[in-house]
């Protein structure tokens, strides 16, 4: 065997970062739970003066400190070892409920690999693993990790990319909402367009719950229903629109469901696909984007697939091809990329 040093120093520098990066999301997580984030961004601290604010220990926050440092995730002044956070860390760090909140992926990635040993007999046998026999930290990781992206573009970017959508929504219109989850997205739109109803269905009972109390928190809870429902089966139209929120290419059989969502919609209505960024082939894809995605693809997107029937597992880098085909076979006549960002492509079918 002739090994290239080049090559495999490069291989190994590579392997360092991702040990680095498996360990920092376990701390991520950790500083999530514990508020560490948000208490150093209010002051600069020593380990031993964010011990006193926080109630942890000083010994773990040390060594939790100076990884976090070493990952670039809070700044460390070293004459002093005095820790703090710039703004972009605090930006990014320590807001659940803004546009950007990186502790949320780490928390539903965390979630996901509890599934490992499953997901390695799944890889031996082909069954799936369905949405609900996962980890708890996985709906909720879920939530956080794609909630940020919904409030810093969902009212702003991509529903006004819709033809005469947000009129009709300011007008009172029927939504709604497939594969809601935690109710993230229905609640948004519900707060913004207070003249029109939405329903949102998601065929997991404990995300429909959770959903049910994000409504009644937001105050939206008169004009909002959620139904334990499956995408193919929803109920309560006709709609004037229907969205899906990087949920479809989850399904066992998406073309049952946007044919049901065709037939679920008024004659003038719209479906909005919201789906993970990905290019039309798998070289556009081997970039740091396509990486997560596959991953977490790995273990929750085609397993789940698998685990319905309909004979589907689009995975989350199946690009915007397979996605306009499911729509025109489902009947719809147009199909169009309306908005885009890094991690998500926004699509429109219209009858």
């Amino acid at each position: 065997m002739a090994v290239d040093d080049a090559r495999l120093t490069e291989l190994l520098n590579a392997f360092v970062g991702d040990m680095g990066a498996t360990m920092h999301a376990g701390s991520a997580v950790v500083g999530h739970r514990l508020g560490l984030y948000r208490a150093l961004a209010e002051k600069p601290a020593t380990a031993g003066e964010l011990a006193d604010r926080t109630g942890c220990h000083p010994r773990y926050l040390t060594e939790w400190l100076r990884g976090q440092a070493a990952g670039g995730y809070v700044t460390v002044d070293l004459a002093t070892e005095t820790y703090s956070m710039s703004e972009e860390q605090e930006f990014a760090l320590t807001n659940p409920d803004g546009p950007v909140y990186l502790p949320g992926a780490f928390l539903m990635a965390l979630g996901a690999l509890r599934a490992e040993s499953r997901i390695t007999e799944a890889f031996r046998s082909g069954a799936g693993l369905g949405w609900h026999e996962h980890d708890d930290d996985v709906f909720d990781g879920c939530e956080q990790f794609f909630r940020p992206g919904y409030v810093g573009n969902l009212l702003t970017e991509w529903l006004p990319a819709l033809e005469g959508v947000v009129d009709r929504l300011h007008a009172g219109a029927r939504v709604a909402d497939v594969g809601c989850g935690h109710g993230a997205s229905t609640v948004l739109m519900a707060r913004e367009f207070p003249r029109s109803v939405f329903v949102g269905s998601d065929y997991h009972a404990g995300s429909v719950g959770q959903a049910v109390a994000r409504a009644e928190d937001a105050g939206v809870g008169d004009r909002v229903r959620f139904d334990v429902a499956a995408a193919q089966n929803f109920g309560g139209g006709p709609f004037d629109l229907v969205t899906t929120f990087d949920c479809l290419h989850d399904m066992g059989d998406p073309r049952l469901a946007a044919r049901h969502i065709r037939e679920s919609l008024t004659p003038q209505g719209t479906w909005m696909i919201v789906e993970p960024s990905a290019g039309e082939s798998v070289a556009e894809n081997l970039n740091p984007v396509g990486r997560a995605y596959y991953s977490f693809s790995t273990f929750l997107c085609v397993p789940n697939a698998l685990s319905q029937t309909g004979g589907y597992s689009l995975g989350a880098q199946a690009g915007a091809e397979p996605i306009r085909q499911l729509a025109l076979d489902a009947g719809f006549r147009s199909f169009r990329m309306a908005a885009q960002t890094p991690f998500n492509m926004v699509y429109e079918a219209r009858l």
